[in-house]
């Protein structure tokens, strides 16, 4: 089986690694100084779990890979438009694409629309086929610490499933190729649900980390910010009720299951202090849009994605 990884950077990249240090056939896709380093000196891996290094083909060309039975999809959501009609290189007729993006992902609708906050003109959905997708939550925390180098914070948990609830023999090949590198990939029939779940945590405590600089202890303990991430998390849970997704836990649990992770940087907080783009649009704009269509006022989600477009603005020029 051939694989490939298209955006070998910190989460990728380590899914990457692994899949290669078990011997699998896979090459990453990464650009700048993190392809070059790659490529000369191979992949290092900095782990509680122990350190290594392999070495396993990278480049900066779609194109040089060729058709592979199942690409990985490990760009960040904001930078998917922009690939997304380089895709079809690594495309043969049954190509399996594992989406793992944060937020709502532009398969969702696929086939009865899209999201302009994370699909702009449907570009995405043109270039891969809404058969070819497996959806994917990511729960496991890596970061690059210098170019071709990640280490691997906590967490070996990608949970996948196909987009309609169906259990599928792909998913099963795919399940058993994560876990034969090392990592846990339970196979579920509830993805859509699922994503919600996570998506309640981000939506409200990403943007509020970018904005004050708090771990999400800090963020949970916090008499004034736990209000508001309290409204937050009930706008996006009656958003999620009107698409039919029941939440399997409560906004308290969803708190305290925050809390008891520490003193733990999320993932938009680690990407303004490494001078990267927030994946803004994908977390909040996408909920704010579905709510705008079903017509449903998210006033404290509003607010907070404002605060957080203007500091978008201020550090990249982001319109």
């Amino acid at each position: 089986m051939k694989l490939a990884v298209a955006g070998a950077g910190a989460i990728g990249g380590y899914i990457g690694a692994k899949m290669a240090r078990a011997g699998y056939d896979v090459t990453l896709f990464a650009r700048g100084l993190h392809f070059e380093a790659m490529r000369d000196r191979g992949v290092r891996v900095r782990s509680k779990e122990g350190d290594f290094e392999v070495r396993p083909p990278v480049t900066d060309s779609l194109e040089s890979i060729g058709p592979v039975d199942v690409v990985f999809l490990g760009i960040k959501a904001h930078s998917l438009p922009a690939l997304a009609p380089r895709l079809p290189a690594v495309l043969g007729p049954e190509t399996i694409v594992v989406s793992l993006q944060n937020g709502i992902p532009w398969w969702y609708f696929q086939g009865a629309g899209h999201l302009e906050a994370v699909d702009p003109g449907g570009c995405i959905a043109a270039a891969i086929e809404a058969r070819r997708v497996i959806g994917s939550i990511v729960y496991l925390s890596t970061e690059i610490t210098e170019p071709g180098v990640i280490r691997h914070n906590e967490g070996n948990r990608l949970t996948i499933g196909e987009p309609d609830g169906a259990r599928s023999e792909r998913c099963r090949l795919v399940s058993e190729t994560l876990v034969r590198s090392g990592l846990r990939a339970p196979i579920t029939t509830h993805i859509r649900q699922e994503i919600w779940v996570k998506l309640l945590g981000n939506i409200a405590f990403n943007p509020i980390s970018a904005l004050t600089g708090a771990t999400l202890v800090q963020m949970a303990r916090d008499r004034q910010v736990s209000t508001l991430v309290r409204a937050i998390m009930a706008e996006t849970e009656t958003v999620a009720g009107k698409l039919g997704i029941s939440m399997p836990i409560t906004i308290d649990q969803r708190i305290a299951g925050a809390e008891k992770v520490g003193e733990h940087k999320t993932s938009m907080l680690q990407d303004l202090e490494a001078g990267r783009p927030l994946e803004l649009e994908a977390i909040v704009g996408a909920v704010l849009e579905l709510g705008e269509r079903l017509g449903i006022a998210m006033p404290h989600t509003r607010a907070v994605y404002a605060c957080a477009k203007m500091l978008e603005k201020r550090r990249w020029g982001v319109q």
